[in-house]
């Protein structure tokens, strides 16, 4: 099996494909388990009106690119927190001693953006699935659908893109994040049908990463 069905799993990790899914349209309304590497994916996701999205994947996997260039929507993006902080803080401060308050800050704009309703994208670093749970719950109250979009990189892929950012992530991060997504995708693979709590599940490659240029939120 080639190295590009890991999601972010090791060389030395168990590596279980994930159930094929049919070709998928030029716009794909996901509702259930699509598995999109190694096609040339859609051109668009469009999203009932009012849900909400979770961008997934590892650290320099592309989600905030992503979330950028296609999302039609609210975006909550931990990334831009940390900028946000970076240009207020003096330069020679170590990210590490403001992490906290990043994150603070991250979830406490998180939590509002959800009380305030509509469609809504959130980049999720995935290492925590606490966070996962709580955001499918918080939109099941709600009477909204939760969907995840899980960006499948390597490891090598991922730290390079961390190189290209300049902004990498320490070893032991790094292989938390690892853990969390072999976890994940194991669990796709056994059952073959999103998490509980998700309505639907969509895995890019690179490759169908770039091809989509819109994920939207509209009615069917």
């Amino acid at each position: 099996m080639s190295e590009s069905t890991e999601v972010g799993l090791s060389a030395r990790q168990a590596r279980v494909p994930l159930p094929r899914s049919a070709p998928p349209p030029a716009v794909l309304r996901p509702r259930a388990l699509h598995d999109l590497r190694r096609s040339r994916g859609p051109a668009a996701l469009h999203y009932p009106p009012q849900d909400v999205l979770v961008v997934s994947g590892l650290p320099g996997s592309g989600k905030s690119t992503l979330l950028r260039r296609c999302v039609r929507a609210r975006v909550i993006d931990s990334q831009q927190v940390r900028e946000e902080y970076e240009a207020r803080l003096p330069a020679w401060l170590p990210y590490a001693v403001y992490r906290p308050l990043v994150r603070f800050a991250h979830y406490r704009r998180l939590r509002r953006a959800l009380l305030a309703g509509g469609p809504l994208a959130v980049h999720d670093c995935g290492a925590v699935p606490l966070v996962r749970f709580w955001l499918a719950r918080s939109a099941a109250r709600q009477g909204r659908g939760l969907h995840l979009v899980l960006l499948d990189a390597s490891s090598a892929e991922a730290r390079e893109g961390q190189l290209s950012r300049g902004q990498s992530v320490s070893a032991y991060a790094f292989a938390r994040h690892c853990r969390a997504a072999g976890r994940l995708r194991t669990r796709l693979a056994g059952t073959g049908a999103p998490p509980a709590g998700c309505a639907s599940v969509v895995v890019l490659d690179r490759s169908a990463a770039r091809r989509l240029a819109e994920i939207a939120f509209t009615a069917a």
